[in-house]
Order: C-alpha cells, then sequence, then structure tokens
C-alpha cells in the first residue's frame, strides 16, 4: 500500500527543522545546545563556542538585477554576524563557500569579495576558509560563522520570565518595505528598460534591504553594562514570529504593544503609499537583523534613556498567550505570518 506524500510546503521551514531535529541526538559531552537557536554552543573550556551557518540562494534570497555584489557579500557576512549577537556572543572567524555558474567573471566575484571583506573589517573577524563549486541554477552563498561567548554571559531564546520586559532595538519593516520598492523598479525597468530607478526617496529602506547591519554594538554596550538578555533573538523573519520563538522556548505569553513598536518615517509613509498597513509590514516583514530581547524589571533603568533600544512590551504567564494590544486597546491575538522558506 503506498504511502501519501508529505509536502515540505504543508510543514514549513519551521516545521522541517523541527521534524529533522526530532531524529538526531547528541553524543559529545561538549555539545551543549545543538538545533533549535541562532547558533548551537559548545564547551571550549574557559568559554563557549558558537557556531552558526546560512546560506543565500539566486533567485531565491537576492536578485542580481538589483543587489550590487559589494552589497552582497557584505551581506552574506552580516546576516551571519547577526546570529552571533543573538547569543550575546563576538564573531571570530567565517569560512565562504560559493557555487558559481560560468555567467560570473572574475572581477565579479572580486567585487563579491570585496564586500564581505569589508564585513570582515567592520566586524573584527576572519575569512580563514571555505570551498568552490560549479553551480547551474546561479549563485550560491553559504557562510559558517564561529564566535565565543563567556559562560555566564550566552543567551538563548529560552529564559524569558513573566514580567521581564520586551526590547528591540533600532527600527522595524525596513528591510521588507525597501524590497517592494525595488521589485517595482525592478518591473518599470522591464516594461521600458530606458526608465533610470527611481531610488533617491527610499535610500534609508533601500539600504535596509540591500547592506543590512548586525547589531554587534548593542551587545557591547550590553556588555559594558552588564546586562545579560534573560533570552534574545534577532529579527529575520519578523518581529511576530520572533515573539512566538521567544515564547514557545521560555514557556510563556508575550504582549507587545502596538504604539511601541518601533518603525522609521520612510517606512511608514512607502508602505502607506504600497497600499501596506505600517505595522503588518513591521511584524512580518523580516530581514531586519535587529535584536530582539528581554530583560529584568531591575534592569530597566540602565537602558531607560537607551536611543535605540525600544521597550515594545512585557512578558506574562503562558495561560495568558501571545498578544498585541492595538493603539484602541484591543487585545488581538500574535500571529507570524512572515517568509516561508519552503513555499
Amino acid at each position: 500500500m503506498a504511502t501519501e506524500r508529505k509536502e515540505l510546503s504543508d510543514l514549513g521551514e519551521f516545521g522541517l527543522i523541527d521534524h529533522l531535529a526530532k531524529g538526531i541526538t547528541t553524543s559529545n559531552v561538549s555539545t551543549v545546545k545543538g538545533i533549535g537557536d541562532d547558533a548551537a554552543v559548545v564547551d571550549n573550556g574557559e568559554e563557549y563556542g558558537l557556531l552558526a551557518a546560512d546560506m543565500l540562494l539566486e533567485g531565491i534570497h537576492f536578485d542580481l538585477s538589483y543587489a550590487p555584489l559589494p552589497h552582497l557579500g557584505y551581506k552574506a557576512i552580516a546576516v551571519n554576524v547577526s546570529d552571533i549577537a543573538a547569543m550575546n556572543g563576538v564573531p571570530k572567524q567565517v569560512t565562504v563557500s560559493l557555487g558559481i555558474s560560468n555567467r560570473f567573471s572574475l572581477e565579479a566575484i572580486d567585487a563579491l569579495y570585496q564586500g564581505m571583506n569589508t564585513a570582515a573589517k567592520d566586524y573584527n573577524l576572519d575569512i580563514v576558509g571555505g570551498d568552490t563549486t560549479t553551480s547551474k541554477s546561479g549563485l550560491v552563498i553559504s557562510i559558517s560563522i564561529l564566535g565565543t561567548v563567556a559562560k555566564e554571559q550566552v543567551a538563548y531564546r529560552k529564559g524569558a520570565k513573566v514580567n521581564d520586559i520586551i526590547c528591540a532595538t533600532g527600527d522595524l519593516g525596513a528591510a521588507y518595505v525597501g524590497l517592494q520598492v525595488l521589485e517595482r523598479e525592478k518591473q518599470t525597468f522591464l516594461a521600458n528598460p530606458q526608465m533610470q530607478p527611481k531610488l533617491d526617496d527610499y535610500r534609508y529602506i533601500v539600504q535596509r534591504q540591500l547592506k543590512p547591519g548586525a547589531r554587534m554594538d548593542i551587545i557591547h554596550e550590553l556588555n559594558t553594562l552588564g546586562i545579560v538578555p534573560s533570552a534574545m533573538i534577532d529579527v529575520s523573519d519578523g518581529l511576530a514570529s520572533e515573539c512566538l520563538h521567544l515564547a514557545q522556548n521560555s514557556g510563556v505569553g508575550v504582549a507587545i504593544y502596538e504604539d511601541k513598536l518601533p518603525i522609521d518615517r520612510q517606512t511608514y509613509e512607502t508602505a502607506v503609499e504600497f497600499n501596506m498597513d505600517p505595522i503588518t509590514c513591521v511584524l512580518n516583514g523580516g530581514e531586519d537583523y535587529e535584536l530582539l530581547f528581554t530583560i529584568s524589571q531591575a534592569e530597566y533603568e540602565k537602558l531607560e534613556k537607551h536611543p535605540d533600544i525600544h521597550f515594545i512590551g512585557y512578558v506574562q504567564e503562558q495561560s495568558k498567550g501571545n498578544v498585541m494590544v492595538t493603539k484602541s486597546e484591543n487585545v488581538v491575538p500574535l500571529q507570524a505570518q512572515g517568509w516561508n522558506h519552503l513555499p
């Protein structure tokens, strides 16, 4: 009797990860944390080692019709640094593996590495190796990153406690709205190659999409202030999705406030221009690579006046669920509708 085929799209990315994790066991005593966080954690003796990996595929994660190769190289490194930051760690080394088709010249690869080398300098890490191979389906970039963190300072997705304050860095939704601008200009160009892209009025949000930064500055500031977040994650798949990850891993509920969500004016105005709800972009856009973390009430005063850390809600009992309080004081369920990597 034939078994029914199970489609990956029915599981989604996180469902697939959960499914694969069920069949994996660890046997080395040095493995502290495996699948399920922003990075794996390994006991290196005096400190923990952090290991993360990310893959970017042409046509899925980037479009070379509007993504400059130096920007793409920078982004490939930065998004991996963000995973180390989300563990409250410091990046040290990366390996870079490329799948390259014959339409790429040496000059093109040099341009890609120009961006990677700039990112390596900005984040004080070393490119120490990798692999190259032929690709018949466009450019493939695979990065593995190593970092370190003091054992008493590691931050996981678990650990948030009831009454903790939920914090978000920077502003959110910009990368997604910037992508909408780039896609619109691409379609305009395809319809009329004589038309030049009009991006001057959207520089900030386009930059947030093409060349995002990892928030290592926040990690260094938290360390200076002696603050270890009770839980932390980077915002790569949308704020709502990341809030739910923290809640699920910590066994708690979260409540966030619509009027506390950080959104840049350009993001807001452009979303309206595209007939999109700005708050929906903040909740579900993704690729902002900001940090979402929780702190105790006692640590609030240390960050109260920080210009780039926003207090967007609090942790509550799991029985109260995960909700957002709207500007009109309605309480609505918090749902993740972010990008699905397995459509």
